[in-house]
């Protein structure tokens, strides 16, 4: 669960929101081979630990029971190559495909310091300027080992941006108001420039 922003070195988990009293834990991806394996991405800390928190509930009311889990090879640690009860080969693995996975807050408990909070408590918020401008909607809060990062999507739409989650650029965290000010660069949104072309040799 990521922290108040100070220094750079906070464990993470990621999210985005979920509803009523549900915190999200993962979301399911693309089938993998013919057996009933899938894809998952997983918002836990620990990554694996996600089969340990038992039958886990769709938005619309389904349940499904991990059975399996291991690394996806070649991916990022967050990718689990998953066995869900009850699925037995591609065709119902294709089904599950983006459906996301949640479990009640409460058996989450509480987080033990009160600068940590549950990703799924930062993403949806509204993310101003110190002038109190809207730029846009915290969508994740990833880590891929650098350190805790809002992933950020703009209020005039387009691709996202990734702004690091700590006290220089996040100064402000206000999550009973569904806000978070923030001081990006000033191409924060800028699309990628043209790759060089290569010099002749």
């Amino acid at each position: 669960m990521p922290r108040r922003p100070g220094p750079p070195s906070r464990a993470a988990s990621e999210s985005r929101a979920a509803p009523n009293d549900l915190v999200m834990l993962g979301e399911f991806g693309r089938a993998q081979g013919l057996r009933g394996e899938i894809r998952l991405k997983s918002f836990t800390s620990d990554p694996l630990a996600i089969i340990s928190y038992g039958p886990l509930r769709a938005a619309d009311g389904r349940t499904f029971v991990l059975t399996e889990a291991k690394p996806a090879p070649g991916s990022s640690p967050d990718l689990l190559v998953v066995r869900v009860q009850g699925v037995s080969d591609r065709t119902g693995a294709e089904t599950l495909t983006r459906v996301a996975l949640y479990c009640e807050r409460d058996k989450l408990g509480a987080p033990e310091d009160e600068d940590e909070f549950f990703a799924a408590d930062l993403v949806g918020l509204e993310a101003v300027d110190a002038e109190g401008a809207t730029i846009g909607t915290v969508v994740a809060v990833p880590n891929y080992g650098g350190g805790d990062l809002l992933e950020i999507r703009s209020a005039k739409g387009g691709a996202t941006a990734l702004l690091p989650f700590t006290k220089a650029f996040v100064p402000v965290l206000d999550v009973p108001n569904r806000r978070v000010v923030v001081d990006p660069p000033a191409d924060f949104f800028a699309p990628a420039g043209p790759k060089p072309a290569d010099e002749p040799g």
